[in-house]
């Protein structure tokens, strides 16, 4: 049985397009390094590739509100320290000022008192970008609402924030709350008109007023001990969260590497190959294609 030179060239047509195509695959997986180009290229493998870059895109979200969250976070325990700083002054002044001998020195206590009473103001306002991070979730008004006297010194301070807290989610499960809770927001309001009181005391010279009110600032010494020991652990908690993102965002990478990365080494050998196959079937489709129809009837 003899086949017809159509069939023969369609046939070897069909042949070298195959090649063709194969080598072009071929050629574009070692330029571009990548197995798959299309979907249709591995359709199993491209579904997996797509689920884990989603994936990806999810974890790489809470890396960005883990850092977010780092950062208010350390913003609020700056903010924390300085109020500290302040308690401790304003105490080591409450026992100055019972033992001091005349007024003068009292009034020096008391001018004192006063400027850690306008420093207090100050660090309440603290921001975080735009946001004030000691008014609960109402981030956008000054937490503290200050009331002056005709001198312009502060005589009283009022909490005018919520009793929210900002909430950032670090995962499908875990959601933190890095800014200081509504006890500590009003706690820094009380501590502010216990510096009030204590400036009202030493330029009275009231020495039984001093001595009552050291309760107060150590009840405010220890909120801001208990404030700065949680946000301590908040950061060390978005660290591990972050450690842990980072880890899951690398094994990710190597998965999606795994599925999409051509394997050079061997896409080379297949090229060349295939690139042989190819010449050679030109090679031997030039000589059919010589083959007139007078050589078949011999």
């Amino acid at each position: 049985m003899r086949l017809t030179s159509t069939t023969t060239a369609d046939s070897v047509l069909s042949q070298l397009q195959r090649l063709g195509e194969r080598q072009a695959t071929l050629q574009r997986q070692v330029a571009t390094g990548q197995r798959i180009h299309q979907p249709g290229d591995d359709p199993a493998a491209a579904g997996r590739i797509i689920t884990a870059r989603m994936e990806r895109g999810a974890i790489s979200q809470f890396s960005r509100n883990a850092a977010a969250a780092l950062e208010y976070s350390k913003t609020s325990y700056s903010a924390l320290e300085q109020f500290k700083k302040l308690s401790d002054r304003a105490s080591e002044l409450s026992v100055l000022g019972a033992g001091a001998i005349g007024t003068e020195a009292m009034s020096a206590y008391a001018a004192e008192v006063n400027q850690l009473i306008e420093q207090a103001a100050s660090v309440g306002n603290t921001r975080f970008h735009s946001d004030y991070v000691f008014g609960g979730t109402a981030v956008a008004d000054s937490p503290y609402t200050l009331t002056r006297d005709t001198a312009g010194r502060i005589t009283s301070a009022t909490y005018a924030g919520d009793t929210g807290r900002i909430a950032i989610p670090l995962g499908e499960e875990a959601t933190l709350q890095p800014t200081p809770d509504s006890a500590t927001n009003a706690g820094m309001a009380d501590m502010m008109n216990n510096f009030v009181a204590l400036r009202d005391a030493l330029e009275a010279g009231d020495t039984s007023a001093l001595s009552a009110l050291r309760p107060n600032l150590d009840q405010a010494e220890d909120l801001l001990v208990g404030a700065l020991s949680e946000h301590g652990a908040i950061q060390l908690r978005i660290e591990v969260a972050q450690t842990q993102q980072n880890a899951r965002l690398q094994e990710i990478d190597r998965q999606i590497s795994a599925e999409a990365d051509a394997d050079l080494p061997e896409v080379i050998v297949r090229l060349n190959q295939t690139t042989q196959a190819y010449e050679a079937a030109l090679s031997s489709s030039s000589n059919i294609f010589r083959l007139s129809l007078l050589d078949y009837l011999r």
